[in-house]
């Protein structure tokens, strides 16, 4: 839809399947122009995420990762810098300037149904994880979470102390307008004035 296959995180992937169709299948033309667009103007923060996209903007694939010729001649530049990890927390601004952002959390799945809001205001620029940070802190007895490391960033797995379960294929997912959010709490910044709900739903 619009470009976007599958979420943003599976973009890259996505990419690289399109673009190595030719080599094993008769010449079809693909139109990648919306697919590219989405991964342009999208700000890749996630090691893995940008593992993936880079080769199809390159116009490869992990295929043609065999046929590479490494050498130990190549220098390394010294102005490259890595990061393994992004600012999870918040990009300062000028002003200070904050926004204003409505959190749910929802459960009609199991045990006790819950569903609790909360307003908080956070520094412009900050991701859903300070959002949930903040929320805790004003109400512990309702906002209370967990996260779990992944090579793609924090995982929520436990709000108001109920938690996924892969036994019972269930997890917590978070929306915005209805619609799923494309990307995790350690990337998403909302924007002033979202209502973001975290549901405890089945896959």
């Amino acid at each position: 839809r619009d470009g976007m296959i599958g979420n943003i995180y599976s973009m890259g992937l996505a990419l690289q399947a399109l673009g190595s169709t030719s080599k094993f299948y008769a010449p079809r033309e693909w139109d990648c122009e919306q697919a590219f667009s989405v991964v342009y103007h999208h700000d890749y923060q996630q090691p893995m995420a940008i593992a993936q996209v880079l080769p199809a903007l390159v116009g490869k694939s992990y295929l043609d990762a065999a046929s590479l010729e490494c050498s130990n001649d190549v220098p390394l530049s010294p102005t490259l810098e890595s990061s393994t990890s992004p600012n999870l927390g918040t990009t300062s601004f000028p002003g200070g300037a904050t926004i204003k952002v409505h959190y749910s959390v929802i459960n009609t799945l199991q045990g006790r149904h819950f569903n609790y809001t909360i307003a908080v205001h956070v520094p412009e620029g900050s991701r859903l994880l300070k959002v949930l940070q903040v929320a805790e802190e004003k109400e512990p007895e309702k906002f209370s979470f967990q996260t779990e490391q992944t090579s793609w960033g924090p995982m929520v797995v436990s709000i108001h102390k109920l938690a996924a379960n892969t036994n019972d294929r269930t997890y917590w997912q978070f929306l915005s307008s209805g619609e799923p959010l494309q990307e995790g709490v350690g990337t998403y910044k909302p924007h002033d004035g979202e209502h973001i709900e975290a549901v405890f739903s089945t896959y």
